[in-house]
C-alpha cells in the first residue's frame, strides 16, 4: 500500500484556504472607501477648464456652502454609467454635485451627460489630468464627500451603488454636516 506524502496535500489545502479568503474578501462592505492621506484634510486646489456651455467649477465652489460631493467621471468609463442614477437622486435631493470630468474629450462628456442627466451643479475638465493627480486619483469613477469648510470626509473609489449609497455616502454626508456645524461654531450650516 502507498502512502500519501504530506507534500502532496500541502498544494490543495494551500490553494483551498485561498480560495477561501479571495471569496469572503470579495463580499466584503465598503471596498471602494480608500484610507486616504487626504481625509480629514483640506481638499487639495483645483484647476479645471471649462466644459462647453456648462457652469465651471472652481476652487471657492469647495470651500464655501454646504455640504457637497466632488466625484471624478468619464464618458468612456462603464462604472460611471452604473453610478449615474445615484448621483441622479442625490442631485434631485438637493446635495451639490461637482463634477470633474477625467482626460474625456469635450464632445464626448457632454454626449453622455444628454443621454443620462446632469446631476452637476458645476462641472470642470481635467483633460490632463493634473487634478486627478493631486488627490491621488486611481481611476474612474471616484467620488469625495466635502464638508462645508473643503474638508475632505469621505473619498470613495469605484462606482455608488444603491447599496453603498446608504452604507457608505449618506453617513458621510451626515458626518460632514456634523463637521460643518463644529467648523462654523454656530450650530448651523
Amino acid at each position: 500500500m502507498s502512502r500519501i506524502s504530506p507534500l502532496m496535500v500541502l498544494p490543495p489545502v494551500l490553494f483551498g484556504a485561498l480560495a477561501v479568503l479571495f471569496y469572503t474578501g470579495m463580499g466584503r462592505d465598503g471596498q471602494g472607501t480608500l484610507i486616504s492621506v487626504r481625509t480629514d484634510a483640506p481638499a487639495p486646489i483645483i484647476t479645471l477648464t471649462t466644459l462647453v456651455d456648462k457652469p465651471l467649477f472652481v476652487d471657492d465652489d469647495m470651500r464655501t456652502g454646504g455640504v457637497k460631493l466632488v466625484n471624478y467621471w468619464a464618458s468612456w468609463c462603464a462604472p460611471c454609467r452604473v453610478e449615474h442614477p445615484q448621483l441622479v437622486t442625490l442631485a434631485a435631493e438637493g446635495i451639490p454635485i461637482y463634477g470633474i470630468n477625467y482626460k474625456d474629450k469635450a464632445e464626448n462628456a457632454l454626449k453622455f451627460l444628454d443621454e443620462v442627466g446632469d446631476p452637476y451643479t458645476a462641472i470642470g475638465s481635467d483633460l490632463e489630468g493634473r487634478t486627478a493627480l493631486d488627490w491621488g486619483v486611481y481611476g474612474v469613477p471616484e467620488t469625495y464627500v466635502i464638508d462645508a469648510t473643503g474638508k475632505i470626509i469621505l473619498r470613495f473609489a469605484g462606482p455608488i451603488t444603491e447599496k453603498l449609497l446608504e452604507s457608505a455616502i449618506r453617513p458621510a454626508l451626515v458626518k460632514a454636516a456634523e463637521s460643518s456645524k463644529s467648523n462654523d461654531g454656530s450650530g448651523t450650516n
